[in-house]
């Protein structure tokens, strides 16, 4: 009897720390700060989009959670998402030299401007997908380092 008791406490206390971790998630607000850096000059505008899913990754703006063009006023360049839930995103960045919103590409469809995402995955043919450049946002100030790319 004493034991089945300590048995039913046990999983009261793992129960009841389990709702207050989601409880806690939930009203979880953290802020991801990206520092961008490796870019060729301070021509333009670095534009970055972040997603909180695969859906959209990494061009579709309209699929992101939050995008923006800054210009470059410094390097490396510092870019903030605040009011972030707990869970993974993604971060993908370009450096828009012609500030026309527009990753360009040359005839061969290779990119003539800047391209970087977060966890700086190795990129040949084609752009990562969201679980590799997916990183975790668990606690309320996150700083992730991102490197430019230019072929």
């Amino acid at each position: 009897m004493l034991q089945k008791l300590t048995v039913n406490v046990f999983l009261l206390a793992a129960l009841s720390n389990l709702a207050w971790t989601s409880d806690a998630r939930a009203n979880f607000n953290g802020k991801l700060t990206v520092e961008i850096d490796g870019l060729k000059n301070k021509q333009g505008q670095v534009c970055i989009t972040i997603f909180a899913s695969s859906q959209g990754f990494p061009s579709d703006r309209n699929k992101s959670l939050n995008n923006q063009c800054l210009p470059i006023s410094e390097t490396p360049l510092i870019v903030t998402f605040d009011d972030l839930k707990a869970g993974s995103y993604a971060v993908a960045a370009i450096h828009d030299s012609n500030s026309d919103r527009t990753l360009n590409r040359n005839n061969l469809g290779m990119p003539t401007e800047g391209f970087a995402f977060s966890r700086n995955p190795e990129v040949r043919t084609s752009a990562p997908k969201f679980g590799d450049a997916a990183i975790l946002l668990a606690g309320p100030n996150t700083t992730i380092q991102i490197q430019m790319k230019y072929f």
